[in-house]
């Protein structure tokens, strides 16, 4: 019932938005020149952090969570306030800090320890941090592009949109979720005896994956899936014991730390089931390897790969499936192929990626990192973002 108020209130609000200002925002021309990044679109670099996998479990994230701790709390609180404005008794929160552990009972290892370590460092309850790793279960917009080239080099593009119905600042015309995102966002370098095993960029206090490569092998990314069968039945079949089904973030982990192909990861992907319905978005290093797998829960409904052959240089996914039409709201689709066609196959490149994710509204009110990977070349970059007005509420 919370979801459909938030989602009423926000199309309400995005309407009075656009209606005052005469602004129809799926007109913009496809940007040009946009990289390096600079300019009012671009807030700044990622930091990098590495992470030792050689360290146990508990520790692991302890040095990252120190000087994140902060940041952690402010977006801590402002959901805790924001569901004290519907459930203004605080039962709510009560039950997330003193029954939201037990409830979920144990969770696959090592995430359970990472995530008590987290608690530990940052002093947030358990139940909190549990709860602000369910949320990417739920509420993450994204876009995302593999292109190849006439050479058949693959290239890997993507932004990150999260905070959709999660508190809108009337001031400034922004997300309150997305901006207190930002500080947190962090690149991330997982290493065992000194190597890299395979680098992400995340969110601190978060222990699951939604973007990553393994470099020379394969680059994922993930992007949420709506269906009335959605990740909240997961997460409560999970409560009520059924646990056969893994955490899409925690699964992405894995396979970035684990698989060693982009066959294998594509096998796991399609097979595991999963808590929530979602997109996966698998590059690897050779011509034609590149997919989107599009998940149920339980099954996988549709692979979708490249084939240059039959000129078909790239595959995108943004929130809806391939074969329905977008929320006319929020159609990034149309935007995101008009933008990569008129690029062309013979100029592709990781610049003109860029060019078409800062194009209004693939870039938008909700995007808070873009990032560039180029597994043949070990190349992965990110960035942080703004969508100053006019752009669109998502």
């Amino acid at each position: 019932m919370l979801s459909i108020y938030f989602l009423t209130f926000s199309f309400y609000s995005i309407y009075l938005q656009y209606k005052s200002q005469i602004i129809t925002p799926w007109t913009e021309d496809c940007r040009k020149s946009t990289y390096p990044p600079s300019g009012p679109t671009y807030q700044g670099p990622v930091p990098w952090y590495t992470i030792n996998l050689d360290l146990p479990p508990y520790k692991r994230w302890h040095e990252l969570m120190a000087d994140k701790a902060p940041a952690l709390r402010i977006i801590v609180n402002s959901v805790k306030d924001l569901v004290n404005a519907f459930v203004p008794s605080g039962k709510v929160i009560q039950i997330v800090d003193e029954k939201l552990p037990g409830l979920l009972g144990n969770l696959p290892s090592p995430y359970e320890e990472e995530l008590k370590g987290i608690a530990a460092v940052t002093e947030i309850p358990l139940g909190e941090i549990i709860s602000f790793n369910i949320f990417y279960e739920l509420f993450t917009l994204c876009t995302s592009i593999i292109t190849e080239d006439k050479e058949g080099h693959l290239l890997h593009g993507r932004n990150m949109d999260f905070g959709v119905f999660l508190g809108w600042n009337i001031n400034n015309n922004s997300w309150v979720i997305t901006e207190e995102l930002k500080p947190l966002t962090v690149n991330l370098d997982f290493q065992r005896n000194n190597k890299t095993v395979f680098k992400a960029t995340g969110f601190a206090g978060y222990v699951g994956m939604l973007t990553g490569f393994k470099p020379g092998l394969f680059s994922l990314t993930l992007n949420e899936r709506f269906t009335m069968n959605g990740g909240y039945m997961g997460v409560l079949e999970w409560i009520w014991g059924k646990r056969d089904a893994m955490w899409i973030g925690f699964l992405t982990r894995s396979v970035l730390e684990n698989s060693t192909s982009y066959e294998e990861a594509k096998n796991i992907l399609t097979k595991t089931k999963i808590l929530a319905p979602a997109y996966f978005i698998l590059g690897g290093n050779q011509s034609g390897e590149g997919c989107v797998i599009t998940r149920d829960r339980k099954v996988s409904l549709d692979v979708y790969e490249l084939s240059p052959k039959q000129g078909r240089w790239y595959v995108i996914q943004t929130n809806y499936d391939r074969w329905r039409n977008p929320l006319f709201l929020d159609d990034r689709r149309t935007p995101t192929k008009m933008c990569l066609n008129r690029t062309t196959q013979e100029k592709i490149s990781l610049p003109a990626i860029y060019d078409v994710l800062s194009t209004k509204p693939v870039l938008n009110k909700l995007t808070v990192y873009t990032t560039l990977m180029d597994v043949t070349k070990g190349q992965f970059e990110s960035y942080l973002r703004n969508c100053p007005d006019p752009c669109i509420g998502w």
